[in-house]
């Protein structure tokens, strides 16, 4: 997790810097509609959801697996207290601190990282989800008549509250 939070980390950087270069230029959600508007806006806030998943993930499930990581050298810590040994005591707590050390920093970093993306996709979103209310026509869904309701969907409230 940790190796792929600093390949996050590298992409999320790269991306930044091209958007501050063209700040029009990377819109990763036009060119999805351009080739997928028969979905609608759901379609599209799908697609985010999906973009901003792993990154999700691993923000969460890395502290707990470091928290794992660090109870699993506790048990022969202990031992080692109990028998009189502080070196194997020692090596023993290195390990499990070096762990969840490095699971939080994993979590951290995928947390900026999605939490940057998030805020590049969403704004996007938003002028997709305008130009669609200001089309003349819209994609038909069977369920809503229209594939951009007023009331936003239920992946538009998890990404804005998630």
């Amino acid at each position: 997790m940790f190796v792929y939070a600093l390949f996050s980390l590298g992409q999320v950087l790269v991306e930044a810097v091209a958007r501050a270069r063209r700040p029009q230029g990377l819109q990763p959600l036009h060119r999805y509609w351009q080739c997928h508007a028969h979905l609608g806006s759901d379609g599209l806030e799908l697609y985010v959801l999906k973009q901003l998943e792993l990154q999700r993930i691993v923000s969460r499930v890395a502290p707990l697996l470091g928290l794992v990581a660090t109870m699993i050298p506790m048990g022969p810590a202990l031992v080692a207290v109990a028998a009189g040994n502080t070196q194997g005591m020692a090596q023993n707590l290195v390990v499990a601190f070096a762990a969840v050390i490095v699971a939080l920093l994993a979590a951290a970093i995928t947390f900026v990282v999605q939490t940057l993306r998030k805020r590049w996709l969403m704004e996007e979103l938003n002028v997709l989800l305008i130009g669609l209310d200001a089309a003349p026509v819209a994609v038909p869904t069977p369920a809503h008549g229209h594939a951009h309701d007023a009331v936003p969907s239920r992946a538009t409230r998890e990404l804005a509250h998630g």
